[in-house]
């Protein structure tokens, strides 16, 4: 079992994990995270705890409490990264050039130079900006690296809410983006519509793909809608399914309807064998 703790950079952003070591911390202390320039500031949002997981090990180990001029120095830094952001908002806007800044990084710590200032930023294709990075880099007295990013890269860098209510995964615990296809909204039984299931990105949901193999595994052991079942309101047929209540609605002879446990549904149809298998087929396809 590893010992991990969980610490952000920004207020409600990405986590990232460490090794406590030896140390003990809590919930809302300010630590150094180890980067390739240097220590940084993270605070802590999850204690250090054991846990069995293979992801977990070989983590980064906390170099242990931001000091008071650490502290000071991130303060100082975040300004900087404002004062960066609104310049190249500026010129940006006097170039005419169809970008738009998403995320600022503000690096004092590089050996070669003095300071360098990352600048990401979204464009509908390609961008000249080989004027732009020489008028941001004598007002920002700095060595300057504009980065291009994808939609899903942006989107993790911004922020914001989705439409469940929480905060995007992708900008707190999602590291790998992969495919999504509408397939995966078909089995969920969510519109076709891609303008319906996107997200901020601009891209179908991430959660359409991490959340597929529960509604296969929920589709092999409930019953189909229209199924002849017996619940605990009697024998009556399922009109409606919760996967993430892990329930199936039913109607009996009377017409009363209620939502009943999984576990307390036994199905009468004798079709449950062939559809069961035409389900594991599905799901073998849609893992390939």
């Amino acid at each position: 079992m590893a010992r991990v703790m969980a610490v952000i950079f920004e207020t409600r952003g990405q986590l990232h994990y460490l090794d406590p070591g030896v140390s003990q911390y809590r919930v809302g202390d300010m630590v150094l995270h180890p980067t390739e320039h240097g220590p940084e500031v993270a605070q802590v949002v999850w204690a250090p705890e054991y846990v069995d997981s293979q992801n977990l090990t070989g983590l980064p180990v906390c170099e242990g409490m931001a000091s008071e001029q650490d502290l000071r120095r991130d303060r100082e830094n975040r300004q900087h990264k404002a004062e960066a952001e609104r310049i190249a908002k500026e010129l940006i806007a006097r170039h005419e050039l169809p970008m738009k800044v998403v995320g600022i990084d503000w690096i004092d710590r590089v050996t070669d130079v003095d300071l360098m200032v990352a600048i990401y930023f979204t464009a509908p294709g390609r961008v000249d900006f080989r004027q732009l990075v020489g008028d941001l880099a004598r007002a920002l007295k700095a060595r300057v690296d504009l980065r291009q990013v994808a939609g899903r890269d942006a989107a993790r860098l911004t922020g914001g809410i989705g439409s469940c209510g929480r905060d995007l995964c992708c900008s707190t615990f999602l590291t790998d983006f992969e495919p999504v296809s509408l397939r995966l909204a078909k089995a969920q039984n969510l519109s076709p519509n891609p303008l319906a299931i996107q997200g901020q990105c601009g891209k179908l949901m991430c959660c359409l793909k991490y959340e597929h193999p529960l509604y296969v595994d929920f589709a092999q052991q409930a019953p189909a809608v229209g199924e002849r079942v017996s619940s605990p309101i009697g024998e009556g047929t399922v009109i409606g399914h919760s996967v993430p209540g892990q329930s199936v609605t039913v109607r009996n002879g009377e017409g009363e309807t209620a939502r009943c446990p999984l576990t307390e549904v036994c199905v009468k149809s004798k079709r449950r064998k062939a559809r069961h298998g035409a389900l594991q087929r599905r799901a073998g396809k849609d893992d390939q």
